[in-house]
């Protein structure tokens, strides 16, 4: 295929995530609501009252929601369509494999939510409210900083889950092995606590409930990849040995 014909068929699939992101965002435009009460609800912690200190809290929250609600939906169907746009320039067996990555991106995204909201948001909440307590101040708590607040928590460490989909994506297209990641360890090491550090409240216990989890994603993105690597280079050992008799017969 030529450039333009690349470019015309990057549009293509640009215009078609364009699109899905747009109905994702009027569907949670008529969701938010109902999601707003549930979260407000069903909170993992305890409950405030959410004020508002300018007219603009409520609408701001408001498309916040919806913005969040619109890309859960949008993501799954963009790295189809990334996967689709690069498909022609992979073998039978890449484009296979590189598709069961796309479910594996979403779990993985959807567990670090998970772990995010339902761990670690509520943990920080209650590590603010108990300095502010032993501050005697009066806890107000605005609509517009309460989500901001957990946004910042949550969003980080949901995209720090992709760590094991990001690397066996990127040791099978070959621009990591296993031996770049065991030499790697003590600089990823640092740079996870820096992130938990962060992203969670100001003491060991905190720091340690967010750094372990990250590490060991770590450590389980490391064994994963050579687990793929050595699968390779057996799929690879046979392609040869299947080359070789095929040879001997010819």
């Amino acid at each position: 295929m030529s450039l333009v014909g690349h470019i015309a068929e990057l549009r293509k699939r640009i215009m078609a995530v364009a699109a899905v992101f747009v109905l994702g965002m009027t569907g949670g435009l008529l969701a938010a609501p109902g999601f707003l009460t549930v979260i407000k609800i069903h909170s993992p912690a305890f409950q405030v009252t959410w004020n508002v200190f300018s007219p603009w809290d409520g609408l701001r929250i408001y498309m916040s929601i919806a913005l969040v609600l619109s890309l859960l939906v949008t993501l799954p169907f963009a790295l189809y369509q990334l996967w689709l746009f690069v498909r022609d320039g992979l073998t039978p067996r890449e484009q296979k494999a590189a598709l069961k990555f796309i479910p594996f991106s979403v779990l993985c995204f959807m567990a670090g939510l998970a772990f995010a909201y339902f761990v670690v948001f509520p943990m920080s909440l209650a590590f603010t409210a108990r300095i502010n307590t032993q501050m005697d101040l009066v806890e107000t708590y605005g609509v517009a900083q309460y989500f901001g607040f957990m946004f910042n928590i949550v969003l980080p460490l949901s995209l720090a889950f992709e760590l094991p989909a990001v690397v066996l994506f990127l040791t099978r297209i070959g621009l990591l092995n296993p031996d770049l990641l065991h030499s790697m360890r003590r600089y990823a090491y640092l740079l996870l606590v820096v992130i938990s550090a962060l992203i969670s409240p100001p003491d060991i216990i905190s720091h340690l409930m967010v750094a372990v989890p990250l590490i060991g994603l770590y450590e389980l993105s490391a064994l994963l990849a050579r687990w793929m690597h050595r699968r390779e280079e057996e799929q690879e050992c046979h392609d040869s040995e299947d080359a070789v008799l095929g040879q001997q017969r010819a």
